[in-house]
C-alpha cells in the first residue's frame, strides 16, 4: 500500500509539473506574441485632432478597430484552455491579468464575496500585489483571481421585479465605456457584465474608447479578444483626451437613441438597464443614474444597500461630489422606497441619457482638461435647461471607488481648480464667490468661456439661484453664516487656526480637527458658523461627544453639534458640555477645558463675523 501511495504521488507530482511547464511555454509564447503585434496597432485607427488647444479644437471620428469577427456564439467563446481551473500570470510591464473561467459558488469572488488573501504569501506574489495597487489603486492581484463573468446577487427589491413594471417596447442603447490602462482582468469583467445581464435587444453596441493606453495588453491582445464578443468595437483615440472628451468621442460613434456611459471598472447586476430605459421612454429630457454599489478597491467585494438606503447626489462650495440622504419632502412624493428619485447632482459618471437631449445640451465639449467638473456641469446644466436627473433604485451597478488616481497628470496646470473656475465662471452665477473663497480668491487662467456662455444663453437656462431654491434647498449658503473664514486662536502669537481635513464620508464617524500654522489661503481653514450654532465644513460640523472634537455630518439638531460663540470674551463653548474650545499647551491638538477667562489658549476670532443673524435662543447677554 505504501508502495502503490508512493508510485501515486509521483506520477501525480510528474503530470503536474509537466502541466506547469505547458503552462509556462504558453505563457512565453504569448508574451512573444504580444511584444512582436503591439507596434502598429493604433497608428492605423485614428487620424490626429486638428488642433493643439484642448478648448478650441474639435475631434475628429475615429475609426473603429476593423477586425475580422468570428463566427462562434457568445456562449461559446471561451475556449477550453479558459475554462480549466489553472491561472496563468504574466507578470512585468505588460500588467496581463488572469483569465478566470467562471466556477462554482465557492470559487474566488463568486456571489460578490470578499476574496482576502493569505498572509503568508511568498515573497514574488507580494510584489505582484504591490505592482498591482501601483498600477491601478486597486488590488489587481485579487481582481486577477476572480472569474470575468463572476456571479452577482440580485440587489433589487421585489417591488423592481413585478410583471409589467417596464414599458414593453424599450429604446435601444449604445454603452460606451471609456478606459486609459485598465486592468485586464476588471475591463473584461465590465464588459461581460453588460452582454450577460442585459437582454440582447435592448444592447445595440457596446463601444470601448481607448484614451491613449500604452499597456501592450490594450492592444493588439484587446482587439483579438473583443473581436470574438458580439456588438463591441473598439475606438483608440491618437493623443491623451482625458475622460471628458473620451466620452464626448465615444458619442460620435454610437447609433442607438440612448447613450449609457459606465466606467472601466464596473460590474452591472440583473435587471440594471430596463429600468433606466423606462424613465427616458417615459421622458426623453430625464437624465437616469443607478445606484452605484462599492466594490471594495482591496478584496472586490460587492456591497450593496436595499432601496430604503439609497442615496442621492450632491457638492459642496468646493465644489466636490457628495452623497447624502434622500430629502424627507422628496420621499414623500413616492409610494415605494424602489421609485426613482430627484437628485441635485449626478452619482459619479454612470448615466443614461436620450442621445438627441445629450446633443441639444451642448455634450461635454466645455474646455475642460484631462477630468474633474464633468459631472456636477452636466447636472446643472440638465435642471436647469429644462431636464431632470434621477437615481433609479431599481437599477444597480457595482464600481470600484479608488482613493487615489493612478494616472499620469499634466505637469504645471491645476487641472481640477482650472475645471471648477470654468465651472463656476458659466452656471454658478453671483454664487461662484463661495467657490472663490475657499481659493483664496484665485482663479487663474481657465481659459476661453464665451461659447459655453453663449450655449447656456441659447438653452433659455434657469438661474443657480432657481436651481438652489427648487432642486437643492438642503445645501447650506454661505452667505446666510453668521461667521465664514478662518477660526484664529489669540494664543501663540496668533499664528495658530483650526484646520481639519475635509475627506469625511458620511458612514465614517470623522476625522479629528487640529491647529495649524494660519496660512490665509482658506481650504481646509475656512469654516462657516451657522445661526443655529453649527461651526460647518459644508455638510460636516463639528461634534463632540466627551472626548475629541471631530468632524461629522451635520445632522440638523443641536446636542454634540451646538456651538456658542461669545465674541465679548472669544469663547466657543460647547452646548451641552458647556466646555471651551483651546489649543493645547503643546499646540498640538483642539482639547475641551473648563471655560477660564483668563486663558488666552482658549479664546478664538471668527472671521466675518455678524452677531445680527444668529438665532434669539443663541445670543449671548
Amino acid at each position: 500500500m505504501l508502495k502503490m501511495k508512493y508510485y501515486s504521488m509521483f506520477f501525480l507530482r510528474r503530470r503536474t509539473l509537466i502541466l506547469k511547464a505547458v503552462l509556462v511555454l504558453t505563457a512565453l509564447w504569448f508574451m512573444i506574441a504580444l511584444l512582436t503585434t503591439n507596434g502598429g496597432t493604433r497608428n492605423n485607427l485614428v487620424a490626429p485632432p486638428e488642433y493643439d488647444d484642448a478648448d478650441a479644437r474639435p475631434l475628429k471620428l475615429a475609426k473603429p478597430t476593423s477586425v475580422k469577427r468570428k463566427s462562434e456564439s457568445y456562449g461559446n467563446i471561451l475556449s477550453d484552455e479558459l475554462k480549466i481551473n489553472w491561472m496563468v500570470r504574466i507578470s512585468g510591464d505588460e500588467g496581463l491579468g488572469v483569465l478566470a473561467a467562471p466556477g462554482s459558488d465557492n470559487a474566488p469572488g463568486e456571489l460578490g464575496k470578499p476574496v482576502v488573501l493569505p498572509k503568508n504569501l511568498s515573497v514574488e506574489a507580494k510584489e505582484a500585489v504591490a505592482v498591482g495597487w501601483k498600477k491601478n489603486a486597486f488590488n489587481q492581484y485579487v481582481s486577477d483571481l476572480i472569474s470575468i463573468r463572476r456571479k452577482l446577487p440580485d440587489p433589487r427589491d421585489e417591488w423592481c421585479k413585478q410583471p409589467g413594471r417596464y414599458l414593453k417596447n424599450l429604446p435601444k442603447t449604445s454603452v460606451v465605456i471609456c478606459f486609459h490602462n485598465e486592468a485586464w482582468s476588471v475591463l473584461l469583467r465590465t464588459v461581460h457584465s453588460v452582454l450577460d445581464r442585459s437582454p440582447p435587444e435592448l444592447i445595440q453596441e457596446i463601444v470601448l474608447v481607448d484614451d491613449f493606453s500604452d499597456m501592450p495588453h490594450l492592444m493588439q491582445q484587446l482587439d483579438d479578444y473583443m473581436s470574438a464578443l458580439p456588438k463591441v468595437r473598439i475606438v483608440r483615440a491618437t493623443r491623451r483626451e482625458g475622460l471628458i472628451r473620451a466620452r464626448l468621442l465615444g458619442a460620435r460613434y454610437v447609433t442607438a437613441p440612448v447613450l449609457t456611459y459606465l466606467d472601466s471598472h464596473c460590474e452591472c447586476t440583473e435587471g440594471w438597464l430596463e429600468p433606466l430605459l423606462d424613465r427616458i421612454a417615459r421622458n426623453k429630457t430625464t437624465v437616469v443614474c443607478p445606484v452605484i454599489d462599492v466594490i471594495d478597491d482591496n478584496t472586490l467585494e460587492y456591497h450593496y444597500r436595499d432601496s430604503t438606503a439609497v442615496n442621492v447626489g450632491g457638492f459642496d462650495w468646493n465644489l466636490q461630489f457628495n452623497w447624502h440622504p434622500v430629502p424627507a419632502k422628496e420621499r414623500a412624493r413616492h409610494e415605494h422606497t424602489a421609485e426613482p428619485v430627484w437628485s441635485p447632482t449626478m452619482a459619479g459618471g454612470l448615466f443614461a441619457i436620450d442621445k438627441e437631449f445629450f446633443e441639444r445640451l451642448g455634450t461635454y465639449d466645455s474646455g475642460f482638461d484631462i477630468w474633474g467638473g464633468e459631472n456636477l456641469e452636466l447636472s446643472f446644466k440638465t435642471w436647469m435647461c429644462g431636464g431632470t436627473l434621477e437615481i433609479v433604485p431599481c437599477s444597480h451597478v457595482g464600481h470600484i471607488f479608488r482613493k487615489r488616481s493612478p494616472y499620469k497628470w499634466r505637469t504645471g496646470v491645476n487641472v481640477l481648480k482650472k475645471n471648477s473656475v470654468r465651472l463656476a465662471e458659466v452656471w454658478l452665477d453671483d454664487y461662484a464667490k463661495y467657490y472663490y473663497q475657499r481659493v483664496g480668491n484665485d482663479k487663474g487662467d481657465y481659459g476661453d468661456i464665451t461659447s459655453r456662455k453663449m450655449l447656456r444663453e441659447q438653452l433659455g437656462c434657469k438661474s443657480f439661484e432657481w436651481y438652489l431654491t427648487n432642486i437643492y434647498p438642503e445645501l447650506f449658503i454661505p452667505g446666510e453664516s453668521v461667521a465664514h473664514g478662518e477660526i484664529r486662536n489669540y494664543a501663540f502669537l496668533r499664528r495658530m487656526c483650526l484646520d481639519g481635513d475635509d475627506d469625511v464620508n458620511a458612514d465614517l464617524v470623522g476625522t479629528k480637527v487640529y491647529p495649524n500654522r494660519c496660512h490665509h489661503n482658506h481650504a481646509n481653514q475656512y469654516w462657516m458658523y451657522s445661526k443655529n450654532g453649527e461651526i460647518r465644513r459644508d455638510e460636516t460640523c463639528l461634534d463632540y461627544s466627551g472626548h475629541d472634537v471631530v468632524l461629522y455630518p451635520c445632522h440638523g439638531s443641536k446636542g454634540n453639534q451646538l456651538w456658542l460663540y461669545d465674541n465679548a470674551n472669544k469663547h466657543i463653548k460647547h452646548g451641552s458640555s458647556e466646555k471651551c474650545m483651546a489649543i493645547s499647551r503643546k499646540k498640538d491638538k483642539i482639547v475641551m477645558e473648563v471655560c477660564n477667562d483668563q486663558e488666552t489658549r482658549q479664546m478664538w476670532n471668527m472671521e466675518n463675523f455678524n452677531p445680527a443673524r444668529l438665532s434669539p435662543e443663541l445670543v449671548q447677554e
